[in-house]
């Protein structure tokens, strides 16, 4: 292997991003660095949405919740833009305790200079709430978890069912892109791709949704497709979308690893 080839695995492979537009440069400036041609197709958006009396309701009781879960980036992001406005002290969280899903989720929470009591190696709620519940007994325990609309309620009825009190608060709502007049998916129809990344349940969801309006020409490249882990790959077997490399962590670094692994092997 030369020395460009080592810098640059990626050079001349389209790679297909399908994060929300705001939330691919990262994606966008890893993948290139290595060489690759990044086709953006935001098959979702996810925007800021809440119920204004609820956030006021919780924000007054915040000192009396023992735990706050973070299920999301954005539901972290959300979270503290909305808490900045009402508070000018992080304090006025008092001793809350912080659990998290995801490294994403745990990089905004230190961008706070706040500590993580408890985040699972695997990054899925289901792997969160079996911690929870091994660590101590939640029996009466208050807890907050922060959510988007279209996030499972798994993590929610185990812990209901450890008899927490749960309160939910989803911050943010993430919707189908349509695609179907976007230059850009009319280039991947054309020519197609080397890959396709998914991030979420949500985008594999918003892909197979809008199959017409992305179905690849007869002399378009059929990508390979990847996952960022275990939740997103459950997805797509569950809607028949091929799985053909995932990520170790559900993380970019990992994922743009065994995205260079598959293709290069």
């Amino acid at each position: 292997m030369t020395a460009s080839s080592k810098s640059q695995p990626l050079a001349g492979r389209r790679i297909v991003v399908t994060r929300p537009r705001e939330q691919a440069a990262e994606w966008r400036a890893q993948l290139e660095a290595k060489g690759a041609e990044v086709i953006e197709l935001p098959l979702i958006q996810v925007t800021k949405h809440y119920d204004k009396s609820t956030l006021v309701e919780i924000f007054a009781e915040l000192g009396q919740y023992e735990w706050i879960v973070f299920t999301s980036a954005n539901g972290a992001r959300f979270f503290f833009e909305e808490f900045h406005k009402g508070f000018d002290d992080i304090r006025a969280m008092g001793l809350l305790r912080i659990a998290v899903v995801g490294e994403a989720t745990a990089e905004v929470i230190r961008s706070k200079h706040l500590r993580i009591d408890l985040q699972p190696k695997k990054a899925n709620a289901d792997e969160l709430a079996q911690l929870m519940l091994e660590r101590e007994s939640i029996d009466s325990a208050k807890i907050l978890v922060v959510t988007g609309n279209l996030n499972r309620d798994t993590l929610v009825d185990k812990l209901h069912d450890a008899h927490a009190i749960v309160d939910r608060l989803p911050i943010y709502k993430t919707e189908e892109t349509s695609l179907a007049a976007d230059p850009v998916a009319g280039d991947f129809r054309d020519k197609g791709a080397d890959a396709i990344l998914f991030a979420s349940p949500s985008a594999a969801q918003s892909f197979f949704d809008q199959a017409a309006a992305l179905k690849l020409s007869a002399k378009a490249k059929r990508p390979l497709s990847g996952s960022i882990g275990a939740t997103t790959t459950a997805a797509m077997k569950q809607l028949g979308l091929p799985v053909d490399f995932e990520a170790a962590n559900a993380t970019l670094d990992s994922l743009v690893d065994a995205l260079t692994k598959k293709l290069n092997h």
